[in-house]
């Protein structure tokens, strides 16, 4: 299966609706089965907000499941992102998929109130608050960080259960996975030789908890760029990386897929012969471009 990132980058003329739209209903035309989107909350890249992003997504598709990837919801609070995800599901008409990640230790921590110390077991504490609220007409919990009696989140999510995948790259975020989720999200900042580790990591841990590798779905997110010219695609991705990540970013080149069709075609078969049953596609430049190419030059040689 194959998705596709939803533009989020807000250039100099402000943000294009129209274009927004024409991309979602192109893509969801060739096919895409699903649209992810990511979680900038601070930084330089004009990246829009993913809730706002997915709701307008949302209104612009009909078929296309739509996602997050992920949510770093220990920086955030239960009820005002349980509230959002339910809302989220209904505008969509239960077609949302929940990513979340607990982040790293390098978070603004302080920006956002948060202990350093906590962020783990804040990250649990906030799953669990959210599928309380998603589920139940009351909900009483006593919990290390927050507290709730008789409170309730209406409407519920039309999906039953939400379905939620985790990100991260730990060990112990995969192992948290199996016990949790429904599904793994491989980074795009992470090359395929890493993720092929993480895999592995998650079959032994599925196999230790006894649990059927086919109710763990795994996807990745893979920077991609469609490009005749092997070394202007590299060093156009290496550019568009700057601008994402800043300073260390173009010297992520390496966790890219780049070049002319067949290797984008290898690259990707790599991604997909580690272990990856969804491919989240992620142009980063031209993106109507890359989305026509990606179509018509890559994927009917990975279906």
């Amino acid at each position: 299966m194959f998705g596709i990132a939803v533009p989020q980058r807000v250039d100099a003329g402000g943000f294009d609706g129209a274009a927004f739209a024409r991309y979602l209903r192109r893509a969801e035309q060739l096919g895409f089965t699903s649209g992810w989107v990511a979680e900038q909350l601070l930084g330089t890249a004009p990246e829009l907000g993913p809730i706002e992003s997915l709701a307008y997504a949302a209104a612009c598709t009909e078929r296309m499941r739509l996602g997050c990837a992920v949510f770093v919801s220990s920086l955030a609070s239960p009820v005002h992102l349980a509230k959002s995800l339910a809302s989220l599901d209904q505008l969509s008409h239960g077609r949302l998929d929940v990513g979340v990640g607990a982040g790293g230790r390098n978070r603004p921590f302080a920006a956002f109130g948060v202990d350093p110390a906590t962020f783990v077991a804040r990250f649990n504490e906030c799953l669990t608050v959210m599928r309380l609220l998603w589920r139940e007409e009351r909900v009483d919990f006593a919990g290390r960080f927050w507290r709730l009696e008789g409170a309730s989140v209406a409407p519920h999510p039309v999906q039953q259960p939400l379905p939620v995948w985790f990100g991260g790259s730990h060990p112990n975020v995969l192992r948290r996975a199996v016990a949790h989720a429904d599904g793994f999200v491989g980074a795009g900042s992470q090359t395929t030789a890493q993720f092929t580790e993480q895999v592995g990591v998650l079959r032994d841990a599925l196999a230790a908890a006894g649990r059927d590798p086919a109710t763990m779905r795994i996807a990745k997110r893979v920077y991609v760029t469609v490009d005749d010219d092997a070394a202007r695609g590299r060093e156009r991705t290496a550019e568009a990386l700057g601008r994402l990540y800043g300073p260390r970013g173009s010297g992520l080149v390496d966790v890219a897929v780049a070049g002319p069709p067949a290797e984008v075609v290898a690259g990707l078969t790599a991604v997909i012969e580690a272990g990856a049953q969804l491919l989240i596609l992620n142009p980063l430049f031209d993106e109507p471009e890359q989305l026509e190419r990606l179509a018509a030059d890559v994927l009917p040689q990975l279906r």
